[in-house]
């Protein structure tokens, strides 16, 4: 609902209009009038819940190594993997010294128990609240129990324990010592002007991405939720708590090692792949050896999908080298793209991501696309065995998308619920939805009148988004299809935030679009696992597995990426997996390619709105009656 006042509207009428409830099982009443909350969330929901739970399978374990395992992964949540490059330098050789266990695959032998001798120092191991392994070491005090969750584990350290530890240990100060002194020389050559660029790079990279968490061994440098030391939600662009900011125009010699580590890092990044590859970073020490580590596997996976070794190694680890494989990286991403699917694996529990490149499009995709395109053509004036046939049918007679067609003011509204509805029943998602914009006609005159400022000061309801979860989905919400509705509501209306917070991503870099908080809008696909952990949306209603599937549209020559995407989610029971992302991405292409016909006949002269999809829709689509006329918005 706009928060200008409509015409002739008074002010108080204004205010009065806009306290009033959007909840479909509410229509019409005053928001925030009842005496206590529909559900109340467990003090534990979410991330703390699944740290207990970790924490307590872990004490069921035999060893200590099985005991850390547990815990690397909380219980099988998360890769290992991201949890072992977390860790700080002194942790790292620790864990590798007690257990054998090392991301980079050269941890020493951990000698027998029965021969390993009397314990010499008494250490500890604890999950801390970040969902990260904390180690106590030599010459460290003990943890502090009110970051824990569920206390210490003592561990004994033998004398070869602490011989193992103290080589790993010299190994990890050397390559410090060598990154840092690297790190500074790469940054003096760039000069003041070019540090500076660099840190604005850094600082933009920041505000336009998803929060993260990285860490500089014990330092950690984030924009998320905790004390925020980088540009974010929290922190405006020069604000002197952030670590980016507070650099600029000071001298390099001033510059702690872990700031000019931090820089170049996020430099590489940035680099390879722009700012969404800071993502792949989240959770982990952000050094120089871990940034070598990511772009080597990167590039290996692109090799592997340009069938040649297109992209050659890095010939060592220094700036430098990773600097030109970082830029080979980018050159051939788009190639890379071309030939095979790029996406993201999404693990919600520490927010970490990984690009991937997927394998070919196999049976278990096509059963997929089979069923949803069965759907599709029953309920469509449509005829095609593939949703790339069915594009082409309606590319050969488009005009049906501007009239009426079943319950829908539009034949493009139809296409619309009739795609995500194949989508739930296709893929057995508990809930699809897809989104877009309203009026294609006003955006178009936007354009052409190069009014970005209007553009950008348009309200979230110039969007929509339509949810259509499966009816046995009420079970997650006690039974109750009112509850359901209200989740389809909620997930609606943060979709239409997301279309308002990616639109400006396409726009000029004026000073209006630079002003308008927005995030680069997504172009790959992504899968996640466990993403009810942080989010309050995510955790309240459920959001387990899901599927991600942005589409870029051209409206009147210019492309908008992300101007569309379709969402499958399930509440619980089997993740979505690699097939199943494919196939997801040809039925939001199958939209895009509407909206993008549609486009063309609003650039033509047609007029089209889009006017379902708004909360009385959901509540009368989800429940199958009206909402009551006193009620009614």
């Amino acid at each position: 609902m706009s928060a200008l006042p409509e015409r002739g509207e008074s002010r108080r009428a204004a205010n009065a209009r806009k306290r009033i409830s959007r909840r479909p099982s509410r229509l019409g009443l005053v928001a925030g009038a009842t005496l206590k909350p529909d559900r109340v969330r467990e003090p534990d929901a979410g991330f703390p819940g699944l740290l207990k739970r970790a924490r307590q399978r872990a004490e069921q374990a035999d060893d200590l190594k099985s005991f850390v395992e547990v815990l690397l992964t909380l219980d099988g949540h998360v890769p290992a993997d991201v949890q072992l490059r977390a860790l700080s330098a002194p942790e790292e050789a620790a864990l590798a010294a007690l257990c054998g266990l090392s991301w980079r695959g050269d941890a020493p032998a951990v000698p027998d128990t029965d021969d390993a001798g009397e314990p010499v120092f008494l250490g500890e191991i604890a999950l801390a609240t970040s969902g990260r392994i904390v180690l106590r070491v030599p010459s460290q005090a003990p943890l502090k129990a009110d970051g824990l969750v569920g206390g210490v584990r003592r561990v004994p350290w033998t004398r070869a324990t602490l011989d193992a530890y103290r080589e790993q240990l010299r190994r990890a100060d050397a390559r410090v010592t060598e990154t840092v002194a690297d790190c500074r020389r790469w940054l003096a050559e760039q000069g003041p002007q070019g540090r500076d660029d660099l840190l604005e790079q850094a600082k933009e990279a920041a505000l336009r991405t998803a929060p993260f968490v990285l860490y500089q061994q014990g330092r950690q440098y984030t924009n998320f939720r905790d004390h925020n030391t980088l540009t974010g939600k929290t922190l405006w662009p020069g604000h002197p708590d952030c670590a980016l900011s507070s650099l600029q125009g000071l001298p390099l010699e001033l510059w702690s090692d872990h700031d000019a580590q931090l820089l170049v890092c996020l430099t590489l990044l940035i680099r390879s792949a722009g700012p969404g590859r800071v993502e792949e970073a989240n959770g982990t020490q952000l050094t120089l050896d871990h940034v070598a580590h990511m772009l080597e596997r990167i590039r290996l996976g692109y090799n592997a999908a340009l069938g040649r070794e297109q992209v050659p190694p890095a010939a060592a680890a220094t700036v430098a080298d990773l600097n030109e494989l970082a830029l080979s990286l980018r050159a051939h991403r788009a190639e890379v793209g071309r030939g095979a699917q790029l996406y993201r694996e999404i693990h919600g529990a520490l927010m970490h991501k990984i690009e991937k490149v997927a394998r070919p499009y196999a049976d278990a995709a096509r059963a997929r696309e089979d069923a949803a395109v069965a759907r599709l053509t029953s309920r469509l004036p449509l005829t095609g065995d593939t949703l790339q046939e069915l594009g082409d049918a309606l590319a050969a007679d488009p005009g049906w998308l501007l009239a009426p067609h079943g319950d829908f003011g539009t034949g493009l509204e139809s296409l619309v619920y009739e795609s995500a509805a194949a989508a739930t029943e296709a893929f057995e998602a508990d809930f699809a939805m897809s989104r877009g914009m309203r009026s294609l006609p006003d955006l178009i005159s936007a354009l052409r009148d190069n009014r970005w400022a209007e553009i950008c000061d348009w309200e979230i309801t110039r969007f929509f988004c339509c949810v259509v979860p499966d009816p046995s989905a009420a079970r997650h919400f006690g039974g109750s299809t009112a509850a359901l509705a209200d989740a389809a509501w909620a997930m609606s209306s943060r979709m239409q935030y997301n279309s308002w917070h990616f639109i400006a991503g396409n726009l000029p870099k004026g000073p209006e679009v630079i002003e308008r908080d927005h995030f680069v809008p997504p172009t790959i696909p992504d899968v996640a696992f466990y993403s009810d952990q942080h989010h309050h949306g995510h955790v309240n209603n459920n959001v387990r597995f899901s599927i991600r599937s942005p589409q870029s549209v051209e409206v009147d020559g210019r492309r908008f990426n992300g101007f569309v995407d379709l969402r499958l989610l399930r509440c619980d029971g089997r993740p979505f997996d690699e097939q199943d992302l494919l196939a997801a991405h040809r039925v939001s292409a199958f939209t895009a390619r509407a909206t993008g016909l549609v486009a063309e006949l609003a650039a033509a002269g047609e007029q089209v709105e889009v006017t379902a999809f708004d909360s009385p829709w959901h509540w009368s689509a989800v429940t199958g009656g009206e909402a009551p006329a006193s009620r009614a918005s």
